[in-house]
């Protein structure tokens, strides 16, 4: 289909911000800049997503296409070739005219970039590379951006993106090359992975240059944990081939007045993908093997998880009255911090006879009554290992357990207060050898016990119908 040149600026913004809404990868920021002088914005490590609407999607970053228009023909993308859609485009200015305008009047802190397929990977990615430059060079924007990079396209457009954005995402979209073939005949595996390594050993190679560590850095030191997924095996970035090259690719394609980019860090912020969730048929157990190794073997920052919602009629789809697995999501979500933050493998919570989890219990303690040797733990002797798998213990509270038990025993008092959720742990805690209550360790007993007191949130999500995308200047109905 024709692109429709004749569209205002707002009947774009319109179509092509509504086309961005099923892309769920907007986080916190993950880079702290300051305020430069002669420049428009900086971005904090602190979040620069204040808010999100009731399907998760992040309001506070202007998230839009560059085109809507796509030559690819997947499946279950609303602006797939064969859908009769109306099709448009931004110019580079246009966007960064945008982009500008919004943060002046405080409506957004950055910018959230994919697009469509328009003639080619390679024309996609130059515009939107032309877009960025501009906004970083001719309007001196200093704040966040977030770009979606394209497979398919040349390394030097890639890496060019890399050193204009603070984060880079490369949508893996479908877990297996068999989804990917009956789903994005257009797609496949080695043209998502070969830039996904590209811009991994490219952060390792800044990371290096600076004297850091070629890994990223996590928010917590959990990644040293005891069997944690980061802790056994992937120093080996540092000594990737192709590392400590990347940086002459922007030398040869933005001339000697871009130079100065070379002094941005290559996506401080880190690399994300996302995977649709009920498309196909693929278990937790696969999904969050997948997830685990993209982590080993990538480096990412974050996996993200989008339940599949029913766009398109077709026989190798879900049927179009098939609800969003909204709680099978959220479950997922759960799982990945289990495996980045609590050393959790992915073989430990699921396994091929127990593909999927409960979806009526958070995985911990789906795991936890698995497991219930282990249990109960003592608080005042466990290592802190064992009492971050405690179900209703985080790593701070964790911490807290570890420090507190320096200057005295601790009770349930001390535990409430700490910050522990008491209604998961003390079905599997013990202070000073005695339980909070006098209850059977008995898997369907605590299963029921449990399941009663998720029941309202659990059926909250997956109840909830709130898939359109917040808008800037809508109120949804909250009153002045």
């Amino acid at each position: 289909m024709e692109l429709i040149k004749e569209l205002t600026l707002q009947e774009k913004l319109h179509i092509l911000a509504d086309a961005a809404k099923y892309d769920v990868a907007c986080t916190s920021s993950g880079v702290d800049r300051k305020g430069k002088e002669g420049y428009l914005g900086n971005s904090r490590a602190c979040g620069i997503c204040h808010s999100f609407a009731a399907d998760g999607r992040c309001i506070s970053l202007l998230k839009v296409l560059m085109t809507n228009h796509c030559v690819y023909d997947c499946k279950y993308c609303l602006n797939r070739v064969s859908n009769d859609t109306v099709r448009t485009a931004f110019t580079p200015q246009e966007l960064c005219e945008l982009t500008i305008e919004f943060y002046k009047r405080n409506y957004i802190e950055g910018l959230f970039l994919s697009s469509g397929i328009q003639k080619n990977p390679t024309y996609t990615m130059e515009k939107m590379c032309e877009a960025l430059e501009l906004l970083r060079t001719t309007y001196r924007f200093n704040g966040y951006i977030h770009v979606k990079a394209v497979p398919g396209a040349p390394d030097e457009l890639i890496t060019r993106a890399g050193y204009l954005a603070d984060r880079m995402s490369i949508n893996l979209e479908l877990p297996t090359a068999e989804s990917m073939k009956k789903l994005a005949p257009n797609k496949s595996f080695s043209t998502i992975l070969k830039p996904m390594r590209k811009v991994t050993n490219t952060i390792a190679s800044h990371r290096l240059a600076q004297g850091k560590s070629a890994y990223l850095e996590r928010s917590t030191s959990n990644q040293y944990l005891s069997g944690s997924i980061f802790s056994e095996n992937q120093r080996r970035i540092s000594g990737a081939s192709g590392v400590g090259e990347e940086k002459k690719d922007l030398l040869t394609i933005s001339g000697r007045e871009h130079q100065k980019l070379l002094n941005r860090p290559f996506a401080a912020a880190g690399q994300s993908t996302q995977m649709i969730i009920g498309a196909t048929q693929e278990t937790d157990y696969h999904l969050l093997k997948t997830t685990q190794s993209l982590y080993q073997k990538f480096d990412l920052k974050r996996v993200f998880f989008s339940a599949y919602v029913p766009l398109n009629e077709d026989s190798a789809l879900p049927s179009l009255d098939t609800k969003p697995p909204l709680l099978r999501e959220h479950r997922l979500y759960q799982a990945d911090w289990l495996l980045r933050y609590y050393g959790f493998q992915a073989d430990e919570l699921l396994s091929e006879d127990k593909p999927n989890f409960n979806e009526q219990l958070d995985p911990k303690c789906d795991w936890a009554l698995r497991h219930l040797e282990r249990f109960p733990i003592e608080i005042n002797t466990a290592p802190y290992e064992d009492i971050l798998r405690i179900p209703g213990v985080g790593p701070k509270s964790a911490a807290r357990i570890i420090q507190a038990r320096r200057f005295g025993s601790i009770d349930f008092d001390h535990l409430k207060k700490m910050g522990v959720v008491l209604k998961r742990a003390h079905y599997f805690i013990t202070c000073n050898g005695r339980m909070m209550y006098h209850i059977p360790i008995e898997e369907s007993y605590i299963t029921r016990q449990l399941t009663s007191v998720e029941y309202k949130e659990n059926w909250e999500l997956k109840h909830q119908q709130g898939y359109r995308q917040m808008s800037l200047f809508s109120d949804f109905g909250v009153q002045a």
